[in-house]
């Protein structure tokens, strides 16, 4: 794509929003998003930014968000700089169509909406995981372990819920997660 045609492409899908720093530089942005797109130097590679969240609240999802970049986020990336997690496109300008920018361009701005809920879903899956296993140790079934956990709820040791009308939804959370996942957990291949 030219950049002339990268100008086309973004006037197409943002109109007013769009901003331009001829012949090297674009950003949109929007009460939702920033997207920055930017060429080399050299003008022979393309690169998509779109901030997603302060680095500083990514620190403790740090494996989670390498582990994505690995498996899920296909051609885009997440990466930290300036204190800030960005979600990053990088594509060779001259081979790049239409079709393909605007894929990245969907794909960056679905990662700017989950920020790091899908992170934070991850880490309590694992959590979750691991007091199946312990439970699973004792010789706990699904049951005792709900009564455990509503136990600790009343006791005030998993928050004070019990004035609260959160309790019920909370273990109605808990009993889901741990019905969803009781028979995943193997505690032989586990432990």
């Amino acid at each position: 794509m030219t950049p002339d045609e990268i100008t086309a492409f973004l006037q197409q899908r943002y109109g007013d929003s769009l901003q331009t720093n001829p012949p090297d530089a674009w950003q949109v942005e929007t009460p939702d998003f920033r997207l920055l797109v930017l060429l080399s130097a050299d003008q022979s590679w393309l690169r998509l930014l779109v901030p997603i969240v302060p680095a500083q609240d990514a620190q403790s999802f740090m494996a989670q968000i390498l582990d994505a970049n690995f498996d899920r986020t296909q051609q885009a990336r997440y990466a930290f700089h300036q204190s800030v997690l960005w979600g990053v496109f990088h594509h060779d300008r001259a081979s790049l169509d239409s079709a393909q920018l605007e894929d990245a361009v969907n794909r960056l701005l679905t990662m700017k909406q989950q920020g790091l809920d899908p992170f934070f879903s991850q880490m309590v899956e694992m959590q979750v995981r691991k007091i199946i296993a312990a439970a699973k140790l004792q010789g706990q079934s699904l049951e005792t372990t709900m009564q455990t956990l509503d136990r600790f709820y009343s006791e005030g040791m998993m928050g004070d819920l019990e004035s609260s009308p959160y309790q019920k939804e909370a273990l109605s959370a808990w009993r889901y997660q741990l019905e969803r996942l009781w028979p995943e957990v193997n505690v032989e291949a586990d432990s």
